[in-house]
């Protein structure tokens, strides 16, 4: 059985987040999409559980996918759930500069390897900060993000959202 690691703060999941996971959930057993606190991302907009119960609700669908809560080691982590595999999704070129480095890191220190995952084009624009920003300025972000968290959202800014 193939399990696979899903990181990232998810702050908020969004429909490039959903496809990611939606295709290792095709092709993998099961998927462990795994929220995190990140501190060079700034202050979090939602707390790690209302990540945990956005992210559970998004995935809802899928039988193959948990979701989990983590502040250690993304390697400690996929040691923890028995992961074969850390999965990441890519958008651009810039993004695998960055996260081929920290697969290589991961992969010294543990020996997990890291399979990326690219995203759709229609998708490939979508980043959690920028969706966020949007909200905050009272731009529409129905077609970037799940139902459930764009009502979040609202809860959180009102009709600006």
């Amino acid at each position: 059985m193939a399990v696979v690691l899903y990181p990232g703060s998810f702050d908020p999941v969004h429909n490039g987040h959903l496809e990611i996971v939606e295709t290792a959930a095709r092709l993998f057993d099961e998927v462990v999409v795994a929220a995190m606190r990140n501190p060079q991302k700034g202050e979090p907009l939602f707390s790690l559980a209302e990540r945990e119960e956005m992210i559970t609700e998004v995935f809802s669908h899928l039988d193959n996918v948990r979701v989990t809560m983590f502040s250690s080691l993304v390697v400690d982590l996929a040691k923890d759930v028995d992961a074969d595999f850390i999965v990441k999704g890519l958008r651009a070129v810039s993004d695998f500069e960055s996260e081929l480095q920290m697969a290589q890191m991961n992969h010294a220190i543990s020996g997990v390897d890291t399979l990326f995952i690219p995203s759709a084009s229609e998708h490939s624009f979508l980043a959690s900060r920028l969706i966020r920003e949007i909200a905050r300025f009272g731009g529409d972000i129905t077609s970037m993000v799940p139902p459930v968290v764009s009502e979040r959202m609202k809860g959180r800014w009102g009709d600006r959202a």
